[in-house]
């Protein structure tokens, strides 16, 4: 007969070894009329913003590689008159034995809208959104290697284990259905982004605040269907037993917050089987609608689609979406114009199409979109045909969700390689994208290694809301 301790210590193994895994166990209670039946906290309940707020949702459409800001969004007559000079001045390079002489786009811009806003001919959909978007031209950030940048533009700062912004916004304003997560990342079919899940992870927040992977064909959730060969009656003796163990762990551990995220997701997986296929069956979409995201031409379909799924998850309560590439196809060290010329044939429509669904469906106000990488390219070449890393510039724009709409901010000098005007650092971003969202970046903190934390750091950064990008 084992000993208590013994038990314990197995109980634990087994916990640590298998619970993770045993999700879908909560989907028995579909077949068998029962609730699960395991204590949870209410972290996610809706709560209010710190003031009245503009955006309630946010779709994230992420570039991952660092697209490059004179080849798309900011022309440089001077790099063009330049070029094939050698910069006049010192740069920080990221390849030194590939520094090139200044290399000009070979891409014409042209300007688009009432706004007169200048794009590259490699961009003509972002062109009929240009008078509904804010384009910052002055974007910097503090690091040129992709995962430290990564975790810039996503947590704030270099380190990992900081949570995502997309956590914060969970965390600071919960969500409002229950039968889909509130932080969904339709990820590329092609593998994962570098430095992988901790893209949307939750950090040292609690675990319920971190994102949720989607794939936008086959199954769209890992584990989720109950397998054909387990009867209800088998599924139902697992879950007693799960329940079982999970609430004797959890009465010896009371506020473990990583067991109660854990049983919140088993039963957000119950809710998640019937909820999930409806909001992925785009049969249900209008045949103009598809060919708007471009679903209709192979380039374009799989990016499309996910746009598409953006929408369709916005429009159901989902709080925030974000979008990857995999494997950073922006980096274009190498055939800069070949590789720029296919990615934006991917991306360009269904980018703009998202925006002009979100307008024409009255979502737009209310929903924040966001296009861009983690920093930006040199103006000068790596190689023969390639751009290096650029942390002193980048571009991205801003669509819906309180922001200006046909408004380009700030600049960069004559070649594109540092901004120099209303320069943007992304925890001014981080904090503006808060505001509008209607919480206070100094206000939104969790307690972590004995201080109040918050997404923006303000303390070390200076962090404040770029008020000019607001409308």
């Amino acid at each position: 007969m084992p000993s208590p301790v013994d038990f314990a210590l197995n109980r634990r193994a087994f916990l640590g070894r298998y619970a993770g895994g045993l999700g879908s166990l909560a989907l028995a209670q579909l077949a068998a009329g029962e609730e699960v039946r395991a204590p949870t906290s209410d972290s996610l309940a809706p709560k209010k913003p710190h003031f009245a707020a503009k955006a309630k949702a946010v779709i994230c459409l992420f570039q991952h590689g660092g697209p490059s800001q004179m080849d798309l969004f900011d022309p440089k007559p001077e790099l063009t008159k330049q070029h094939g000079k050698p910069h006049p001045d010192k740069l920080e390079v990221h390849f030194h034995t590939q520094q090139g002489k200044l290399l000009a786009s070979p891409f014409k811009f042209s300007k688009h809208g009432k706004s007169g806003v200048e794009l590259s001919e490699l961009l003509p959909h972002t062109g009929k959104i240009v008078d509904d978007i804010t384009l910052v031209r002055s974007m910097t950030t503090d690091s040129v290697d992709h995962e430290a940048a990564l975790r810039v533009i996503h947590s704030g700062k270099i380190f990992p284990g900081r949570p995502a912004w997309g956590s914060w916004v969970l965390y600071g304003l919960g969500t409002e259905r229950k039968e889909l997560p509130a932080y969904v990342v339709l990820s590329d079919p092609g593998g994962l982004p570098v430095d992988g899940t901790n893209n949307w992870s939750s950090g040292f927040l609690p675990a319920v605040y971190q994102g949720t992977p989607f794939r936008a064909t086959g199954s769209p959730v890992a584990h989720l269907a109950t397998p054909a060969d387990v009867p209800p009656a088998a599924r139902r003796n697992q879950l007693d037993l799960l329940n079982s163990l999970n609430a004797t762990h959890l009465r010896k551990h009371p506020g473990n917050a990583e067991l109660e995220a854990r049983l919140g997701h088993y039963e957000l997986a119950a809710r998640m089987q019937t909820a999930v296929p409806d909001v992925l069956d785009l049969s249900k979409e209008t045949e103009e609608t598809r060919k708007l995201y471009g679903i209709d031409n192979p380039k374009s379909a799989e990016y499309g689609k996910r746009c598409l799924l953006a929408r369709r998850l916005v429009e159901r309560g989902v709080r925030f979406v974000q979008i990857f590439l995999n494997s950073q196809p922006w980096d274009t060290h190498s055939k800069n114009a070949e590789n720029l010329n296919n990615l934006c044939a991917m991306t360009d429509q269904p980018s703009a199409g998202l925006v002009l669904d979100l307008k024409r469906r009255g979502l737009l106000d209310s929903t924040i979109v966001m296009w861009t990488g983690e920093f930006g390219r040199l103006p000068i070449s790596q190689g023969s045909d390639g751009r290096d890393h650029n942390r002193h510039a980048f571009s991205l724009w801003l669509a819906g969700g309180g922001f200006k709409s046909g408004y380009v901010h700030g600049a960069t000098d004559d070649f594109g390689y540092k901004s120099v005007d209303k320069v943007v650092r992304v925890s001014a971003l981080h904090s503006t994208l808060l505001h509008a969202l209607g919480l206070d970046h100094t206000k939104l903190t969790f307690p972590h290694e004995g201080r109040d934390d918050t997404l923006t750091d303000t303390a070390v950064t200076r962090a404040q809301v770029v008020e000019d990008l607001l409308a």
